[in-house]
């Protein structure tokens, strides 16, 4: 998919990626916004405590340290964004600094869908996404399997791409 021209990573996207990657890129920024909350076992993933037996300790680091941490992580998300064609399929390209956003971005996705879909690192993608296929091929459990696959080859292939 990525693929290294010059100083430029590009990829060429179809309508469908696209779509799903402005979906999922928005959600990361209202979660970060308007529905930031400490209690939702996502900000938690994102924003893990620094001193999980000290709770005060904890809230210190936060105070001096949450606020550049969400508007990095925003920004990131925002990186996707504005590299996106506007509404049909097409071709991105980034430089080395869209580049590491995006991975970061990506990554922050799939932290957040990997804690929705109860991800775990023993867990065997291909197995669930075939067990969901086999409970109800047309449920959103498929779908969001998928996309959180989907982001993984992203990732994967971009990193590729900037090692190479």
């Amino acid at each position: 998919m990525f693929r290294r021209r010059g100083e430029r990573y590009v990829a060429t996207l179809a309508v469908d990626e696209v779509r799903v990657l402005r979906k999922v890129a928005s959600e990361v920024v209202g979660l970060l916004t308007e529905g930031f909350d400490h209690t939702d076992p996502v900000v938690g993933r994102l924003f893990p405590e620094v001193y999980p037996d000290d709770s005060a300790g904890t809230a210190e680091f936060r105070k001096y340290t949450e606020g550049d941490l969400k508007t990095g992580k925003i920004d990131q998300a925002g990186a996707i964004l504005a590299a996106l064609p506007d509404s049909a399929g097409g071709e991105v390209q980034l430089d080395a600094e869209a580049a590491e956003a995006w991975l970061r971005a990506l990554n922050d996705a799939r932290l957040a869908m990997g804690v929705r879909l109860e991800i775990k690192d023993g867990t065997d993608l291909g197995a669930e996404l075939d067990e969901a296929v086999a409970a109800d091929p047309s449920s959103s459990r498929v779908f969001q399997l998928s996309v959180y696959a989907y982001l993984g080859y992203l990732q994967e292939s971009l990193l590729n791409a900037m090692i190479d």
